[in-house]
């Protein structure tokens, strides 16, 4: 009896062993097992290698470079046909009425004199009488009276023609006082606004209106408050609109 039950316990021992090494809940766990020890793995090699979204791309060597970019100025815009030329390129000081001149004839103390010229552009010497002067340079005035000096009057004259006093010029609208004003060297159109008083509470003072007579036209343009004056000009301050 007791070696029956022996062998019965042996049996069974023997039956339980051979169930658990082809139990498929513990061929499971061995799997779970194996994928928790390789997941440290994966993850290290996920750290060691960054995904690609993360990755600097240069860009191509054809494209430009901030630094390598440069200002282009805009396209000059055409000026328009009233607009004064610069300084340098205008035409020569031409006489007027009201400058005054000094008018040297060498060796002819009695012609050399200060004469003015006159409302109808002209001026009046002796001997030789009225000589026309507006239009004219100083070099072509004192030509003009050397040809009419050699009528009759002295072989040789030798003339010089220079301008003592330039004639006014005129300070209209928006500013204290308008009126005629003397000219004075480096005038512009800033310094004849000071000469005048200044703006009125009314003026524009970005620009003002410049009317200029030359030889046989007239010229009108708006300029800035730095554009030199010439004796004769005449400056239009307008008003502004609000």
């Amino acid at each position: 009896m007791r070696l029956s039950s022996i062998l019965a316990a042996i049996v069974t021992a023997l039956t339980a062993a051979g169930c658990m090494q082809h139990d498929p809940d513990v061929g499971a766990d061995r799997g779970l097992f194996s994928m928790q020890a390789s997941a440290p793995q994966a993850y290290a090699q996920q750290r060691v290698q960054p995904p690609s979204v993360l990755q600097y791309v240069p860009p191509p060597a054809s494209a430009p470079r901030a630094a390598e970019v440069r200002y282009r100025a805009p396209a000059p815009v055409a000026s328009s046909p009233y607009a004064y030329a610069p300084a340098a390129a205008e035409p020569p000081y031409t006489l007027g009425a009201g400058d005054k001149l000094r008018v040297v004839v060498f060796g002819q103390e009695g012609i050399s004199n200060t004469y003015i010229v006159d409302g109808g552009g002209s001026v009046s010497l002796p001997l030789i009488g009225t000589v026309p002067a507006r239009g004219l340079t100083t070099q072509q005035l004192a030509a003009r009276i050397a040809e009419r000096l050699k009528q009759g009057y002295v072989r040789e004259p030798h003339v010089t023609v220079e301008i003592e006093t330039s004639r006014p010029f005129f300070i209209l609208g928006e500013v204290t006082t308008p009126g005629q004003y003397p000219y004075v060297a480096d005038m512009t159109v800033e310094k004849a606004i000071a000469i005048a008083g200044g703006f009125s509470p009314r003026a524009y003072k970005a620009t003002v209106e410049v009317t200029r007579s030359t030889p046989g036209e007239q010229f009108k343009s708006d300029v800035p408050l730095n554009y030199p004056l010439r004796p004769g000009d005449t400056v239009l301050v307008k008003e502004r609109w609000f």
